[in-house]
């Protein structure tokens, strides 16, 4: 299995290199013969690599400890489940993944467009190909996923237990297909600069892919988040670390780049801004597959200290020199057609928009590289903490709130007065009469307040926006009120898919907001029968009960919760005792939204974090996170708005397919 697996990973290193070969000769020479053969390769890659990932799986769910991977990732014991996510509970194996889902996309992209934007395919299937190499490279002599253990192994380490959890089997899969799908329309721009062809050929056809790239990325790191709170047992989801920082980086651009590529479409300008934001979301993507594998820096996600470090420092330096430079060489093709008439227009708040998540991505990107400077140049590592995130972050997220609910109210080109006032005095009349009902019910925080504020303003701009369309319809169409507002998202499926992700993200906002300022937090060492109080709960100690299974040993304590008297839930949190790691992990109880009766205002989460046998009783800590269930919710309603957003617009389709295809030379570029 071993050397099947490590075979085809070789032969997907030749199809890959002579696919680049094959491609770059047939454009230069216009030989369609030669691009037929490069895109033929490619789609062997894809194939080589899925029999190779396969194979490993095979090997893990068969217990072959004859492969060090294996051993060091898995043993026999370990449910099967967690034997398949153990592909990438590792660096080879996760390298593997990386690379597999990568051959995967240029695959689909190839057979895609094997009749379409023959100009543009040499480019792009290179561009894939040429990553793809440098992955399998570093797979066949730095790290390979098939080295053999060398000596006779009973059973494996097994799987780190903080891994064994049923979203670490969904977690890295997601943020790798949005890390991963970053590269497709970064291969696009590669390929419309390397061909001339800047128009908007190149980002029509990629949008899609930068969609897909920028909902997998957003899933994983809300996974990642829900992981984090359900797992790590600290009472929160996000803590500023450098591996989080990774990934939300390129998500940030990315979001950049999908708002002002809708004003290249609609204005032909932003030119140069765009291809710099997708270059820049491809460079983080590989950064921060760089900082995670290279062991410069300390995190719970990271893996150990070793030799990739230098060889992804010099893949991103050179992806960022032969991107520049092709950007520079063709700053003459890319002048703007029209400019910017007015601060007051919504192109400007487009703009702003953009700003502002570029400089919430610089914050994020010198947070997490400070302390590596520092050792650098000072000999000591200084590391920032949440509080400085926060400080800095907080504010920037309370602007792009607001940028986001101005933006759909202003005017094209030039706001009038009229304009404004029309379109402005019910959201902020809605903004004032939340920030008074907020700070009635006892907040004290200025930046709570603000935030939940902008939140209704936001939501009450999208609102009216519907509103007005559907009436709009009613008087055309003599539709109902909710034929006119289904009518309306059907022809603009863009626009207000658009519109309902940004409903999400505000749920987001709300969920971070009331559980960051109001949170709660009580700790007890209790015997049994002994109680404790947070906010309006009561948790009285019932028992522990004790259970084995092959794999791990469980304690579990018995809580029943009650409200004024009222019992209402009965909560378990567990301590596991890992055998073969020989390492505890704990896991929280939670009565909230997704426990029944489900329970939407707020999250009681509870944690058994030790006994103490000095005093006879066990510790117990216990969290109340106010509105904390929204962001979960929030992500929902954004996989929905993103799957609105990505239909089929089905009218503009059929005045497509009525107009006449351009005459062009297939597999020649010009």
């Amino acid at each position: 299995m071993a050397d099947f697996g490590y075979t085809c990973m070789v032969l997907a290193l030749i199809c890959a290199v002579w696919s680049m070969l094959a491609l770059w000769l047939g454009h230069q020479s216009r030989s369609s013969e030669l691009i037929r053969s490069g895109e033929r390769a490619a789609i062997a890659v894809g194939l080589l690599l899925t029999f190779s990932s396969l194979s490993l799986i095979r090997a893990f769910v068969a217990d072959d400890f004859s492969i060090l991977y294996v051993a060091q990732n898995s043993n026999s014991t370990q449910p099967t489940v967690y034997k398949v996510t153990a592909l990438w509970g590792g660096q080879a194996g996760s390298l593997l993944l990386w690379v597999w889902i990568l051959s995967i996309y240029a695959l689909i992209v190839t057979v895609q467009n094997r009749n379409r934007i023959r100009a543009l395919m040499p480019g792009v299937t290179g561009t894939l190909m040429a990553v793809v190499s440098f992955f399998l490279i570093l797979l066949q002599f730095v790290s390979n996923p098939f080295q053999p253990t060398g000596r006779a192994v009973v059973d494996g380490s097994g799987l780190n237990p903080l891994l064994q959890n049923p979203f670490m089997a969904s977690h890295p899969p997601s943020l790798y297909l949005g890390y991963v799908g970053v590269a497709v329309p970064f291969a696009f721009a590669m390929a419309a600069m390397l061909t001339g062809r800047l128009g908007n050929e190149w980002i029509v056809t990629m949008r899609r892919w930068s969609l897909f790239a920028w909902f997998f990325l957003g899933i994983g790191i809300l996974q990642g988040g829900y992981w984090a709170y359900v797992e790590l047992g600290w009472g929160g989801y996000w803590a500023w670390d450098p591996v989080e920082n990774a990934s939300l980086m390129p998500w940030l651009t990315l979001t950049a780049f999908i708002h002002s590529v809708m004003i290249q479409e609609k204005k032909g300008m932003l030119k140069v801004w765009n291809l710099i934001l997708i270059i820049l979301t491809f460079c983080l993507s590989i950064f921060g597959t760089f900082i995670t594998r290279s062991g410069i820096i300390s995190s719970v996600h990271s893996f150990t200290k070793s030799t990739l470090g230098p060889w992804f420092a010099g893949f991103w330096i050179t992806i960022i020199l032969v991107s520049m430079v092709l950007l520079v060489l063709r700053l003459p093709q890319l002048r703007t057609e029209n400019s910017i008439e007015s601060l007051l227009s919504r192109e400007s708040a487009f703009l702003f928009n953009n700003i502002i998540f570029l400089a919430i991505c610089f914050t994020v990107f010198w947070g997490t590289v400070y302390p590596i400077l520092s050792e650098a140049f000072n000999g000591t590592r200084i590391s920032v903490g949440a509080p400085w995130f926060n400080q800095w972050i907080v504010p920037l997220g309370l602007s792009l709130i607001f940028v986001t609910g101005v933006g759909p109210l202003i005017a094209w080109r030039r706001a009038s007065s009229q304009n404004l006032r029309r379109n402005f005095t019910i959201p902020a009349a809605a903004s004032l009469v939340v920030a008074a009902a907020v700070a009635l019910y006892g907040a004290r925080h200025l930046r709570a307040i603000l935030s939940f504020a902008l939140c209704a303003f936001v939501l009450t701009t999208i609102a009216l926006e519907l509103h007005r369309g559907a009436r709009a319809r009613m008087k055309t169409a003599s539709e109902t009120f909710l034929g006119g507002l289904l009518g309306l998202v059907g022809r603009n499926k863009r626009r207000y898919g658009g519109y309902l992700v940004h409903v999400g993200m505000v749920m987001i906002f709300v969920g971070i907001t009331g559980s960051s300022a109001f949170q709660q937090e009580a700790v007890a060492n209790l015997k049994r029968g002994g109680a404790f109080e947070i906010g309006p709960y009561e948790l009285r100690f019932v028992d522990t009960s004790s259970s084995h299974d092959p794999h791990k040993d469980v304690l579990a304590a018995t809580l029943d919760v009650y409200r004024d008297g009222e019992k209402v839930s009965t909560l378990r949190p567990e301590k596991h005792f890992y055998r073969d790691t020989e390492q505890p992990t704990t896991e929280v109880a939670i009565y909230g939204l997704f426990q029944w009766p489900p329970h939407l205002g707020e999250d009681l989460y509870t944690i058994l974090v030790d006994a103490n046998p000095i005093e006879g009783g066990y510790v117990f800590k216990a969290y109340l996170n106010p509105l904390i269930s929204w962001i979960w919710l929030g992500g929902l309603v954004v996989i929905l708005g993103t799957n609105v957003a990505v239909l089929p617009e089905f009218d503009r389709q059929r005045a497509a397919a009525r107009r006449p295809a351009p005459q062009e030379a297939p597999g020649i570029a010009t």
